[in-house]
């Protein structure tokens, strides 16, 4: 019913819908931005004599928290709506950003700050996800739905270039200002801005909520399965892109720079892929083709550390690109199977899935590189794209 509304009035619900959309990525970019803080100061920890495996934990903090809340937030957004999540969530948010600048000077009530501040962020992961199913019609939401998931890596982006060099030159406190300030702003322009989509009604006095889309069919679980398999190569990437760029001679400013220009790559990527989908009239397929190749780019990655290449900047651009560019597939996929009652848990419970698997990345393979290598902790990384590939379903699945 939403795409229909949005098509028959073309003067005014597309311009209201991008400006949701807008919205949306502004808000989730500068969750974003807070929860990524953490990946980028493990340079700055480990310096200071914190164990390898110890600065991964801590950077994994915020990614637990967005796993302990997503669901919860998601079921919110089903019976409130997308305004006062999103909204509310930021104010939480910057909350937790003035509780991580007052105990900077401590890295384990550091730490438990930013696993509020996941927590609180993960409002916006569903909620925006909504507002792109609600006002967008099926044969345009391929491409908002990649824009929309620009957000990460747009977070990312700002967070490798700001917060490595901040912290090395003026601190950690100094570093959380940009977050503090975004978070502030962007809690007024969504409470101010944000309307909820249109939202089905009963066609009849004995009308019902739709079942439960998990019992009638295994198509989400399966999204879900692949959707954590393929996170992986993603998040080993963000989180030690720039610790592998160091090992290799570069300096932490400049690598903050190549992690930010990487992400932001990745994050025009998304939507290149979600127009493909339009055109392809289909999410699998496509999410199928970036399986393979995440498979290919950790490969590759592995070798240049192995050969020590010149040019390992440029692999790394494009295996980020890459391992990214699944994520817009699979949360248009898993909202359009859920239909508009189940959908906020039903994301929810997709980025629950992601990041459990993200928050084990800091720890896991922090411990691999510890023992293996980064080059081998490559390439076991790369066979998990290939584990999903026979999960990823046959067909689409949509309530529209």
């Amino acid at each position: 019913m939403s795409a229909q509304r949005v098509t028959a009035s073309p003067t005014v619900v597309p311009a209201r819908a991008w400006t949701m959309l807008a919205l949306g990525v502004a808000a989730q970019a500068a969750g974003t931005l807070v929860v990524s803080a953490p990946a980028l100061l493990i340079p700055h920890l480990v310096a200071s004599g914190m164990p390898f495996a110890s600065a991964g934990l801590f950077a994994a903090a915020p990614t637990v928290g967005l796993v302990l809340t997503l669901i919860a937030w998601g079921a919110v957004t089903d019976r409130v709506g997308e305004r006062v999540v999103i909204a509310g969530g930021l104010a939480l948010t910057t909350l937790t950003v003035v509780a991580a600048w007052a105990t900077a000077g401590d890295p384990l009530l550091l730490g438990i700050a930013f696993l509020a501040a996941g927590m609180t962020s993960a409002s916006t992961n569903a909620a925006s996800g909504r507002v792109v199913v609600g006002w967008f019609p099926k044969e345009r939401r391929g491409l908002a739905m990649g824009i929309r998931q620009m957000s990460q890596p747009l977070g990312v982006t700002l967070a490798a270039v700001t917060v490595p060099v901040l912290t090395e030159s003026q601190g950690i406190r100094t570093a959380l200002v940009l977050p503090f300030a975004l978070c502030a702003v962007l809690t007024v322009l969504c409470a101010a801005g944000i309307t909820d989509p249109p939202r089905p009604a009963p066609t009849g006095a004995g009308a019902t909520t739709p079942g439960n889309p998990y019992r009638s069919s295994g198509f989400l679980w399966r999204v879900h399965v692949v959707s954590v398999l393929l996170v992986v190569p993603q998040f080993t990437l963000s989180t030690y892109g720039l610790v592998w760029l160091v090992g290799l001679g570069w300096s932490t400013p400049a690598a903050g720079l190549l992690v930010g220009m990487s992400q932001f790559v990745g994050a025009v990527g998304r939507i290149l892929v979600g127009a493909w989908s339009d055109r392809a009239g289909s999410r699998v397929g496509p999410l199928r083709v970036v399986a393979v190749a995440a498979a290919v780019v950790m490969g590759v990655l592995a070798l240049v550390d192995v050969a020590h290449w010149a040019a390992a900047a440029v692999f790394l651009v494009v295996a980020t690109s890459v391992t990214v560019a699944d994520n817009g597939l699979a949360y248009t996929s898993v909202a359009e199977a859920a239909g508009p009652s189940w959908s906020g848990r039903a994301l929810g419970a997709q980025n629950t899935g992601q990041f459990l698997a993200a928050s084990a990345v800091g720890p896991g393979v922090g411990a691999l590189v510890g023992l293996l290598g980064f080059a081998a902790s490559f390439a076991i990384v790369a066979a998990l794209p290939l584990l999903a590939l026979p999960v990823v379903p046959r067909a689409d699945r949509s309530h529209d």
